[in-house]
């Protein structure tokens, strides 16, 4: 048989109270060495409604294990509510601080008035971990104020990961979706297989765009583009394609294949993915390029123009026949032969 047991009738009248007059007393205490130190179901409404007109309403902790475990069926499994201050303040040494499941809807709801509806902090470890199989790991929201914040001392402040969908989906009706600060590092790291970032409208930046590569180039359709390796001089063909160049001084001359070398395209306009018949191709700034110094030798500045050697620049000695097919600017030199050069793309 039980050691205390307690039935009511009436709304008003609780089936167990407990009451203690002193300042720090407690109204109710349960202790177990094994088991559950307090249990509560309710058919139809709340397993443990607890309030505090100065303290915490609920006050859960342990050393070792989950200090609150809360379940439910089809309904709510913790609902917490603060009109001035926290409204759930969790702490454990080596366990959970709150580990709140359900199997159909909501885990954890907390409201706040004028308040903080959920704070979490974690001094080695996670301040909010949360899963979900169908739904929801976490879902946040405000209606004038932020809905999730999460900060961080020397670790990460919030971590999403997905295996199939979105890690982070944030909307917001009038203001940010995604509010990201840092005083002294990166506001916002990305990084993805296929994009580190899909922006889909307007772009808007306020300071500088710092690209860590060095050419603008743009992607064009190319003929035998198997044939065309990064570096490659190409012109414009007669059906608006391009390829690789096969005389000198070709008026043209539509630019160098990006790629070559230590340097790689910063930025890449009308990229239609990876298409088999497609090259970037450098329009203006710094890009290795395919030269042939047997037709003079090459030296630093040296205008470029297009040669008979096949992809191959060459340095511009007639000035009458360089104009509209010079390439650019040599940025090293070539004794002889053929090879390999960066230079400054500046089509003239």
């Amino acid at each position: 048989m039980p050691n205390l047991t307690g039935t009511s009738s009436s709304p008003e009248v609780p089936a167990v109270t407990g009451t203690h007059s002193t300042l720090h007393g407690v109204g109710i205490s349960a202790t177990s060495e094994q088991g559950i130190a307090v249990r509560a179901i309710s058919k139809k409404d709340t397993g443990v409604f607890s309030t505090s007109d100065t303290g915490f309403g609920l006050d859960a902790r342990s050393n070792t294990n989950i200090g609150v475990r809360a379940v439910s069926g089809q309904g709510i499994a913790l609902r917490a509510e603060a009109t001035k201050d926290t409204g759930v303040f969790s702490t454990s040494n080596t366990g959970f601080g709150l580990d709140a499941r359900s199997n159909t809807n909501i885990g954890v709801r907390a409201v706040s008035e004028q308040g903080i509806a959920l704070r979490a902090e974690a001094k080695k470890d996670t301040g909010v971990f949360s899963t979900s199989d169908t739904g929801f790991g976490l879902d946040a929201r405000s209606n004038t104020n932020i809905g999730v914040r999460a900060v961080s001392e020397k670790g990460i402040a919030m971590r999403a990961e997905a295996t199939k969908d979105t890690a982070v989906f944030a909307t917001s009706v009038t203001g940010n979706a995604v509010d990201a600060r840092s005083e002294k590092a990166i506001g916002v790291y990305a990084k993805g297989q296929q994009y580190a970032g899909f922006f889909d409208g307007v772009l808007m930046v306020t300071g500088d765009i710092q690209l860590q590569n060095a050419d603008c180039a743009e992607e064009f359709d190319v003929l035998a583009a198997e044939h065309v390796a990064p570096g490659a001089v190409l012109v414009i063909d007669s059906e608006g394609t391009l390829r690789q160049c096969s005389e000198a001084y070709d008026r043209c001359v539509a630019g160098v294949v990006s790629g070559a070398g230590d340097f790689k395209p910063g930025l890449v306009l009308n990229k239609h993915g990876n298409r088999p018949d497609s090259r970037p191709v450098a329009l203006m700034g710094r890009v290795f390029c395919q030269v042939d110094a047997s037709f003079g030798a090459i030296q630093v500045g040296d205008l470029l123009t297009t040669s008979s050697t096949p992809g191959h620049a060459m340095r511009a000695t007639d000035s009458t026949r360089a104009f509209g097919a010079v390439i650019g600017k040599a940025l090293r030199p070539l004794e002889s032969g053929c090879g390999l050069i960066p230079i400054l793309v500046a089509l003239q």
